[in-house]
C-alpha cells in the first residue's frame, strides 16, 4: 500500500484545541521528522491563537511549515456547526465562513480533501446517557434537520467543486453521519462529487450495533474518500471501551488495511490518538505499526 499516512492532531495537542507550549513550526517539524506524509489540523484554531490570527493566517503558518519540512498533504476538520440553527442569519452566517474557510485551506495550504461534520445533535429525552450515542446524533435527528443539513452542503458542494477540494463526512457519534449506513443517507441526499465519507471505524466500534469495517467499505464505495485509524479495547467491569495503542485494541487494523487495498482505496490514511499520556511517543509507536503494515499487504 502506498497511501499517505496524515497525523491527526491530536497527537501534538497538549488537551483538546490546545498545542500548549509546541508552535506550528515544531509540530510540522515533528511530524517529517517522525514519517508522516501530512497533518490533519482542526478547522478550529487552537486556544493559543484564536484571539491572535486569522484563520487565513494560519493556514499561512501552517504552509509555511508544509514547505520548510517537505509535508506533501494538509487537511483540516471544517463543518458547519450552525447548519441547523433555527436563526437564518446564523444559519447563513456559518456555512459562509464554512465556504470562505474550504477556499483558504485549498489556496493556501492546497488541501486535496477536509474531514467534515455538520451540527451535534443530541436526544431530547434527558434521562438518556450521554455515553449512550444509539440514541443521539442520527437517532435523534428529525426529518427537516436532515433536509437543512443536506441542503447546506449541497450549497457548499458548488463551492468546492469550482476549487477542486472535497469534503470528507467523519462517521462519529451524535451527528447525522454516525453510523454508515447514515453517513451514505446523508451522501446520497447532497449528491455532489465533491463530497464523500471519511470512515472513522474507531467510532462506529463504540455503537452497540453495526456492520463490520468490511461491510461499511463495500456500503461506501467511490464514496470513501478518507479513513481514520484508532482503537479500542473492552475492559471488564469498565462502563465503556477504553482507547488503546492501533495494534492492542479489537479492530483488526491488518484486515481493515487489507480490505481498503482490495478495494483499490488510495485516499490518505490518518491515525489517531483520542488517549492521554505520551502522544508524541504514540504517533511513532503507531506510526510504525502501520507502516509495517504497509509494507506486509
Amino acid at each position: 500500500m502506498k497511501n499517505r499516512i496524515i497525523m491527526h492532531i491530536n497527537y501534538a495537542e497538549s488537551g483538546f484545541g490546545s498545542f500548549g507550549k509546541r508552535s506550528i513550526d515544531d509540530i510540522c517539524r515533528f511530524a517529517a521528522e517522525t514519517g508522516f506524509d501530512g497533518i490533519e489540523f482542526r478547522g478550529a484554531l487552537p486556544k493559543e491563537l484564536a484571539s491572535l490570527l486569522s484563520f487565513r493566517e494560519y493556514a499561512e503558518q501552517i504552509a509555511k511549515g508544509k514547505k520548510k519540512y517537505g509535508l506533501s498533504e494538509i487537511l483540516f476538520g471544517i463543518g458547519t456547526k450552525e447548519c441547523i440553527n433555527p436563526d437564518n442569519d446564523v444559519r447563513e452566517r456559518d456555512i459562509a465562513e464554512t465556504v470562505e474557510k474550504a477556499k483558504i485551506a485549498r489556496e493556501v495550504c492546497g488541501s486535496e480533501v477536509c474531514n467534515t461534520y455538520s451540527a451535534w445533535i443530541n436526544s431530547p429525552i434527558p434521562t438518556v446517557p450521554k455515553p449512550g450515542y444509539e440514541f443521539h446524533g442520527s437517532a435523534a435527528a428529525t426529518s427537516t434537520q436532515w433536509e437543512m443539513i443536506a441542503d447546506a452542503y449541497r450549497r457548499i458542494a458548488v463551492e468546492l467543486e469550482k476549487i477542486g477540494l472535497r469534503f470528507a463526512f467523519e462517521t462519529h457519534m451524535n451527528y447525522v453521519h454516525d453510523l454508515p449506513t447514515q453517513a451514505k443517507k446523508l451522501v446520497d441526499m447532497i449528491n455532489s462529487p465533491a463530497v464523500g465519507i471519511n470512515m472513522d471505524y474507531g467510532n462506529t466500534f463504540l455503537f452497540p450495533e453495526r456492520p463490520t469495517f468490511q461491510e461499511a467499505i463495500d456500503l461506501y464505495g467511490d464514496k470513501l474518500f478518507y479513513a481514520h485509524l484508532k482503537n479500542y479495547i473492552t475492559v471488564p467491569g469498565a462502563s465503556k471501551k477504553m482507547p488503546t495503542a492501533l495494534s492492542d485494541g479489537e479492530i483488526n487494523h491488518r484486515a481493515y488495511l487489507e480490505k481498503l487495498h482490495e478495494v483499490g482505496f488510495t485516499g490518505p490514511i490518518a491515525i489517531e490518538a483520542p488517549r492521554p499520556g505520551d502522544r508524541l511517543w504514540f504517533a511513532k509507536y503507531d506510526l510504525f505499526y502501520v507502516k509495517q503494515l504497509m509494507k506486509e499487504i
